[in-house]
């Protein structure tokens, strides 16, 4: 069943739309929290169509990014809420309450390797947003470091793609179709050896 190549394919039909501005915005909007495409797939081409406002397309980009992270997070905290009688019907809900709570004792001894694990996830494109936003929630990590970090690393990813489309044009998104899974890898194995550290620093 091939689900991932036809929304990757509508997402480039809205790029091309009139209202492409919009389906942006909503796509980046959605995209923090449940949809599986990330809004690079439209920023891409409408920068590259217009260049001289892909630095505005990366801006809507952003926000909308952010105010999806925002729901992401509420979804996180209030649906970890609301199954708590479903988890404890099934004996996970202990299990579950304590390895939330030795995180939030890890988060609150070393903040600082967790806005790097936060900084890094939201930068890298394996790792999907919404993962990182519903975790996030249901950890409790305070919003303002969090929103920092998804701000910081989601706006060098689409400030990046803009720059670089800016500077280069069509050999820029070939350069990045070529080398984005050494990068997404690189970047994940990062990620990987922070969050161990994290865990295990005392």
């Amino acid at each position: 069943m091939r689900l991932f190549g036809p929304l990757y394919e509508r997402a480039l039909r809205w790029s091309k739309h009139p209202h492409a501005e919009r389906y942006l915005a909503g796509l980046s909007f959605v995209e923090a929290f449940i949809f599986p495409i990330p809004p690079e797939v439209m920023l891409a081409p409408m920068a590259l169509a217009k260049p001289e406002r892909a630095f505005r397309f990366a801006s809507v980009s952003l926000l909308f990014s952010l105010l999806g992270s925002l729901v992401g997070y509420a979804l996180g905290h209030y649906a970890f809420q609301a199954l708590h009688p479903v988890l404890d019907a099934l004996h996970l809900l202990a299990p579950i309450e304590h390895g939330v709570d030795s995180l939030r004792s890890q988060m609150n001894q070393h903040w600082l390797g967790l806005l790097l694990v936060l900084l890094l996830a939201a930068l890298q494109p394996v790792v999907p947003m919404k993962f990182i936003t519903w975790a996030s929630g249901i950890v409790g990590v305070p919003l303002v470091p969090f929103m920092l970090c998804m701000a910081l690393g989601r706006g060098k990813r689409v400030y990046l793609l803009a720059m670089l489309i800016r500077l280069f044009g069509k050999r820029a998104e070939d350069m990045l179709h070529r080398h984005i899974e050494r990068i997404g890898w690189a970047a994940l194995v990062i990620l990987a050896a922070l969050v161990v550290w994290w865990l295990l620093a005392r």
